[in-house]
């Protein structure tokens, strides 16, 4: 039974007619921006030697996550011009020489179908390649790159159809770690987080590129992906910089509120997560140096209280939840993420007192003594389970509940090939769409099966 657009009001698919045992992952964090996978008939433990390998294909270096939509699946990349090499220290930066790429790729074989390649120096830490994980909406693809160059190409034969630069359009230079906050799409908006005075965040209009409204001023803009919600009846977009959580009218940037929270190194990184508890809507972040913040909008007020936050302890020591990059899944009064050194906890949402922790998803498969800086695992939920992607190329499906951590399978799929802190990690976002897992490194991208059999 084909699932009408109006199911997805964040985004209009790419294409309408799916069947019910097949959904694309257009954006970031699938159709929803929610991290939930909603597709059925998905297998419940991997077969003896993994899940099958449809296909791989070449891929030069990088962090963005693929988008699926329409029968193709896009991503980026970036290569290095000849005799160009990345500090042997990625913290460094330097001004290195390369090209970034958009490859649209065949979602049956791999098969590129068309690419489009822009001259593109690095001047950034951690410089293996683009950050952002495309949209793809209404026949167009919109994506930006680690120095600000945002894109939007015809996503059937990817002629440019209008394009801006950052650094030109608002005179900036990049962050530490290079524009990485997904692009959202709202409406007729494509909304970016730019930087600069009243520039902080963007609205650009999604067929024209020229800018709808601007808004907020910060002296880093951060890496956090923008995100809607409805609160006490109202539309807002949610933008967490590295010196508040902010509230903002969509249609035209004006702030509705603005709650203080200063965090070290411009590390506002997770999604915002914002959802219903006990009658009331809570909103939580969380950080790697100042820990998490958990926000209460009572009914009838505009601006929201403090309802808890993080002692901001050491990185390794921590009290709650210091996450770096992944975005923590909330159910159920509970919320469930990776803490600073790989921690995967059960925080209680009333109080944010600890549950459980283990260290298995982001290491194992056996607990381990202690964990390493930045250890990593995306969340996915898929029905009653939970798909994990962790840094060592393993694939997991886990339940999360009070209780503990319970390892159903795992198996892996891609060997990492990024260095971080004298280790190598994948810490590439994977897609999931038709009842597949699209998962790259720095040297290529594979679509593994995890449809029942």
């Amino acid at each position: 039974m084909p699932r009408p657009c109006y199911l997805y009001p964040q985004i209009v698919l790419l294409t309408c007619s799916i069947s019910a045992f097949a959904e694309d992952w257009p954006q970031w964090l699938g159709t929803q921006r929610d991290s939930v996978w909603r597709e059925t008939g998905i297998l419940e433990k991997f077969p003896a030697g993994g899940p099958k390998i449809r296909w791989r294909a070449p891929l030069g270096s990088g962090y963005a996550g693929p988008a699926v939509a329409g029968g193709r699946v896009y991503v980026m990349d970036r290569v290095l011009d000849a005799g160009a090499k990345n500090p042997a220290n990625p913290f460094e930066r330097a001004l290195v020489p390369g090209k970034e790429r958009v490859l649209c790729l065949n979602e049956k074989d791999g098969a590129v179908m068309w690419k489009h390649e822009y001259e593109c120096a690095y001047d950034v830490s951690y410089p293996s390649g683009p950050r952002t994980t495309p949209v793809v909406a209404g026949g167009k693809v919109y994506t930006l790159g680690a120095e600000g160059n945002l894109f939007c190409f015809d996503a059937a034969d990817g002629k440019v159809l209008w394009s801006q630069e950052f650094k030109k359009l608002y005179g900036v230079n990049s962050p530490m770690w290079g524009f990485s906050a997904h692009p959202l799409l709202d409406g007729n908006k494509l909304i970016c987080l730019a930087r600069g005075v009243n520039s902080t965040v963007v609205a650009f209009d999604k067929d024209s590129g020229k800018e709808i409204w601007k808004s907020l001023t910060a002296a880093d803009p951060g890496y956090c992906p923008p995100v809607i919600h409805t609160i006490n009846g109202k539309r807002q977009l949610i933008i967490w910089h590295p010196e508040a959580i902010n509230g903002l009218d969509p249609e035209s940037g004006k702030e509705l509120w603005s709650y203080k929270f200063a965090v070290r190194a411009g590390l506002s990184v997770p999604m915002p997560r914002v959802f219903q508890h006990k009658g009331s809507t809570l909103l939580f972040v969380t950080s790697f140096y100042n820990g998490p913040v958990m926000l209460k909008f009572e009914a009838g007020k505009d601006e929201p209280a403090l309802m808890w936050k993080g002692k901001g302890n050491n990185e390794k020591n921590t009290d709650i939840l210091h996450s770096i990059m992944p975005t923590p899944f909330i159910e159920d009064g509970y919320i469930y993420g990776v803490c600073s050194y790989g921690q995967f906890r059960c925080i209680e949402v009333d109080t944010g007192a600890r549950v459980w922790e283990s260290f298995i998803p982001t290491g194992g498969p056996y607990e381990q003594p202690e964990g390493v800086r930045w250890g990593n695992a995306f969340i996915v939920k898929n029905g009653e389970r939970f798909f994990l992607s962790n840094e060592k190329g393993d694939l997991l499906i886990a339940k999360l509940s009070p209780k503990g951590y319970e390892e159903l399978s795992r198996a892996h799929l891609l060997e990492p090939t990024s260095n971080a802190m004298g280790r190598p990690v994948l810490w590439s976002h994977p897609a999931y769409a038709n009842r597949c897992i699209y998962l790259r490194n720095d040297k290529e991208i594979i679509c593994a099966s995890l449809a029942a059999e």
